[in-house]
């Protein structure tokens, strides 16, 4: 009898088992898949219930075993599942995590479902190969952390504060620098409710030329600068008009007051505290351990989720370009549901970055993963030169042909009946596999997870999950009265224009 596979080699996945198109049965066949293909990027559709939070997860899992670090996008709170990996699987760690709801109408006390959810667990992973050391090894060659961006439930990130100039590689880098330029502006005027053409608004195009004028002077800006050279400008044009023509001192105050107001007002406090938006800490620990770093949004209003989706991409792209090329597997981005973020007929601030990832990623070994339950609303042309579809079970027929469209495109000798045969009568969990690495479509059944598939997790539940502790803030300095101790600033207080601002130099003591 020919053994099988060996699903634990470095740079394959253990996705799953291959089934039989014709009977839906495994022929127990491994569906193994090489990590490099990913470079290529990949893209998991299905509606609820096809299975493809389960696929998504299983895909890190084989990441983080083989110590590929990942950025991972949660809008909706079900990639949280990945901190929830017990080795010992003892009904004691699933116990603080299962349904209440679920034990009543079973009739059952909290601690018997625990034990059934454990033994369950423990035998599906069996059923495929698996058992508490694969969890636990996956767990040492890969460290998990969940953050929550605009919370302190969690672990915040402090976005409101960085922004860092690039480096060299990305300032010679005309349409990165361009880009990064773009998703740092757009994010912030979606920030404060202005939805911005890049091209016409004159708000867009004023914060563009400014962060532009420090970056390639090498200088670092924070909201602070950024509000009072909007004030008072490094550049007395713009384009071939003047600046006051362009855009005069009185509604740049405007401008200003309402990017103060983000620095103001208490419900934004939270957007600067945390770990600073730095993409090397999320990708390894200071001692080199691979990361995988999911940032969860779901308790965010649209506004704000386009903001930070917007904004990490951006930095994405900055320490993309700082890399030398590689044609293995360096990193994953991966999105749990694109869903508003890249659609058809719109531009949103976070369209254009990502277009741009998925251009460029490749030649750096960033793989890009893209997952969504709504695949009519997806521009399939940006996604045109995507290699790896993942399709499960679709809601119409509607959205097979959407689909199919959108393959054939990139893959040009598609065989729709063949495709569309395959996708008839698929169940939960199977997924049908579409490669230009592969010769041929294969149909299979995603693997049981490592990672106990609790649901989405809540704001509260994942301050349960953060064992890190607290980033320390920034030391402050007491405030004092002025007429003891002045103080100076670099930037001009915001006043308006029709009172005249002199300027005092700071006094220096005089030596005794």
């Amino acid at each position: 009898m020919q053994a099988l596979p060996d699903f634990e080699k470095m740079d394959l996945f253990y996705l799953g088992r291959e089934l039989d198109p014709s009977t839906l049965k495994s022929d127990r066949l491994p569906l193994l898949y090489k990590s490099k293909n990913l470079t290529t990027h990949g893209v998991i559709l299905g509606m609820t219930g096809s299975g493809k939070t389960g696929l998504g997860i299983a895909l890190l899992e084989e990441a983080a075993l083989d110590k590929i670090p990942a950025i991972i996008i949660d809008p909706k709170g079900d990639m949280a599942d990945l901190l929830l990996g017990f080795p010992d699987l003892a009904s004691a760690d699933f116990a603080p995590w299962i349904d209440m709801d679920k034990a009543k109408r079973q009739e059952v006390t909290p601690e018997e479902l625990a034990a059934e959810t454990a033994t369950t667990w423990k035998k599906g992973l069996a059923a495929w190969g698996q058992n508490g050391d694969r969890i636990r090894r996956m767990q040492e060659n890969t460290e998990f952390s969940i953050y929550t961006p605009g919370s302190c439930t969690g672990q915040p990130v402090s976005v409101l504060d960085s922004l860092q100039a690039p480096g060299d590689e990305v300032i010679v880098d005309d349409e990165v620098l361009a880009e990064m330029v773009n998703s740092a502006v757009s994010s912030l005027l979606v920030l404060v409710g202005i939805q911005a053409d890049p091209l016409k608004s004159r708000q867009h195009i004023l914060l563009s030329s400014i962060l532009l004028a420090h970056w390639r002077k090498g200088e670092n800006l924070d909201l602070e600068t950024l509000i009072g050279s909007v004030v008072k400008p490094p550049f007395d044009r713009v384009g071939v008009f003047p600046l006051e023509s362009f855009y005069p001192q009185t509604d740049r105050m405007e401008l200003a007051m309402q990017l103060n107001n983000i620095l103001a007002s208490p419900s934004f406090a939270a957007w600067r505290k945390g770990a600073p938006l730095d993409i090397d800490s999320f990708l390894s620990t200071r001692e080199g351990k691979p990361r995988h770093c999911i940032f969860s949004i779901a308790h965010l209003g649209d506004e704000e989720r386009m903001f930070f989706v917007t904004l990490l991409l951006g930095r994405l792209l900055g320490w993309m370009r700082r890399q030398p090329g590689s044609s293995s597997l360096r990193c994953l981005l991966y999105m749990d549901e694109i869903f508003g973020y890249f659609p058809p007929s719109a531009n949103p601030p976070a369209k254009k970055a990502m277009m741009l990832l998925l251009k460029q990623a490749r030649a750096f070994g960033l793989g890009i993963v893209l997952s969504t339950q709504n695949p009519v609303d997806l521009d399939y042309k940006g996604l045109s030169n995507i290699g790896t579809w993942f399709i499960g079970r679709l809601q119409t027929r509607q959205d097979q042909d959407r689909v199919l469209a959108g393959i054939s495109g990139g893959a040009g000798n598609l065989d729709k009946t063949q495709f569309r045969s395959m996708m008839t009568g698929m169940r939960g969990r199977t997924f049908l596999l579409s490669s230009t690495h592969r010769p041929e479509p294969v149909l299979f059944e995603t693997r049981w997870v490592l990672s106990y598939l609790k649901g989405p997790v809540s704001l509260q539940d994942i301050g349960k999950l953060v064992s890190a502790p607290p980033v320390p803030e920034k030391p402050s300095t007491a405030a004092t009265p002025a007429v003891d101790n002045g103080h100076a600033t670099a930037n001009a207080p915001l006043l308006p224009a029709t009172l005249h601002q002199l300027f005092v130099p700071t006094p220096v003591p005089m030596e005794t």
